[in-house]
């Protein structure tokens, strides 16, 4: 059985690295060879694939759908642009790295980082020119704001595929999500600040172009910058984030008190993650989509979910990993083996996405594996399936570099093109939020896990 998971693994890596073959079909096939080589019968392995794939979907890929169409509405009607003036208003025209990273934190929630970032780097570099500060400082800020909250809040699509393969209850997921990103973007954006200052860079009045010099205090002013008429309210903004969030909470909170009430039960039924999600959906739709007739906004929103095809299939995938290693017992013998060895349980899942991250580069598929190859071991050891979920998010933040798509969306954006400085830029910060969150969630797991 170990022997299988081992070159299950090893399959699976290979895959990703040296074939053409997907993600989504490379999981598969390593959970077939599980399965074969750990002793299986054939018709079993195939039962247990469409058993994995379904259950993990039918718990959160309805959610991951509203998610996507409530992210694109979001990004094309200018709701994440409004976000940053108003968090601008509120740090203070002093401290615009902070508004950048909130901000960040706030719109990466419901919209992929990628897009988050592409979405929100004209305005970070308009408050660099502003401001004085490099735009490094901005970027690096908002990126982290972007990064923490992309992989640990669902339902963004990693945290929430990993909370369902280890059936963790999505209101703590969130909150605990919150909370653990709180401290990562910290210090992402006292790093961002001291980058700025080594690399000292603003772009021109027209973002084409950069200019460099020795960064001295002198050069960082108050910033002016207001926002655009065109822009949606801040309520309204808001409101397809926040509103879900609440009404999951109202559910977590009446549940665990086992209110009985109508209103209370009402209450629990708009917080189940479907119905919360699909709520603020509808403030998306009718309020920040009023201005668009039918035809546009049901086209933003059919290019969301496309969008999400291939989370959708990926999540599934890891789920079906995760059964074939279920029921080939390789989980409960790996539970015995690790129950004897120093190691604390609610690190394996961290170690886990941490070595798949630096392997293949993709944060969503590193955390869906290590979810998918941990949970069978840790369901049997007592581990909090919250925190579980979230160390297998949390050690996918590890030094992202080279093969990781948002390393070079960060740096070209930014005009960072000395491999140094892009290592400076981005692999360095997302190693200093990994070490804080993996620091963040010992302590946690030790006082209430």
């Amino acid at each position: 059985m170990l022997i299988g998971l081992v070159i299950g693994v090893a399959l699976l890596v290979f895959l990703l690295l040296r074939t053409k073959i997907h993600a989504f079909p490379a999981m598969i096939i390593a959970a077939a060879a599980t399965g074969l080589v750990g002793g299986m019968v054939p018709t079993a392995i195939s039962s247990s694939i469409i058993a994995g794939f379904g259950s993990t979907l039918g718990s959160i890929g309805i959610v991951i759908g509203f998610g996507v169409m409530m992210g694109r509405i979001l990004e094309v009607s200018g709701a994440a642009e409004r976000m940053a003036y108003t968090f601008l208003r509120l740090f203070g025209k002093t401290r615009p790295q902070w508004a950048m990273a909130v901000t960040g934190f706030m719109v990466s929630i419901p919209i992929f980082v990628d897009s988050g970032f592409v979405i929100l780097t004209p305005l970070a570099k308009a408050l660099s020119r502003r401001s004085g500060k490099s735009v490094l400082t901005m970027g690096v800020a908002l990126a982290a704001g972007l990064a923490t909250t992309h992989h640990l809040v669902p339902p963004t699509p990693g945290p929430l595929g990993s909370a369902g393969i280890f059936g963790a209850n999505i209101g703590q997921m969130i909150l605990w999500g919150i909370l653990f990103a709180i401290p990562a973007m910290i210090v992402g954006v006292l790093y961002a600040q001291w980058l700025g200052r080594k690399i000292y860079q603003i772009p021109s009045e027209d973002g084409e172009s950069w200019e460099r010099k020795e960064w001295q205090p002198a050069l960082e002013k108050v910033v002016q910058l207001e926002a655009q008429a065109n822009l949606p309210s801040a309520f309204l903004s808001f409101a397809p984030i926040v509103a879900p969030i609440i009404l999951i909470l109202f559910n977590t909170v009446l549940s665990a008190m086992k209110a009985t009430g109508p209103a209370a039960q009402f209450l629990i039924f708009l917080g189940t993650p479907v119905i919360a999600v699909l709520v603020g959906l509808l403030f998306a739709i009718y309020g920040l989509g009023a201005k668009m007739d039918r035809k546009s906004i049901l086209k933003q929103m059919e290019e969301g979910v496309t969008s999400a095809g291939i989370i959708l299939l990926v999540t599934g995938a890891g789920g079906a990993l995760g059964q074939v290693i279920r029921d080939s017992g390789t989980g409960n013998y790996l539970a015995e083996i690790l129950a004897a060895s120093p190691l604390p349980p609610i690190l394996l899942p961290f170690v886990i996405a941490s070595v798949l991250r630096l392997v293949q580069g993709s944060g969503t598929t590193a955390m869906l594996t290590a979810a998918s190859i941990s949970a069978p071991i840790l369901n049997g050891l007592g581990v909090n399936p919250v925190f579980a979920a979230q160390s297998a998010a949390m050690g996918a933040f590890v030094f992202s570099y080279f093969n990781d798509s948002l390393f070079w969306v960060v740096n070209r954006m930014l005009g960072i093109e000395e491999a140094r400085e892009q290592i400076m830029t981005w692999s360095v910060p997302t190693t200093l939020m990994w070490l804080t969150s993996g620091i963040t969630l010992v302590i946690a797991n030790a006082l209430f896990g």
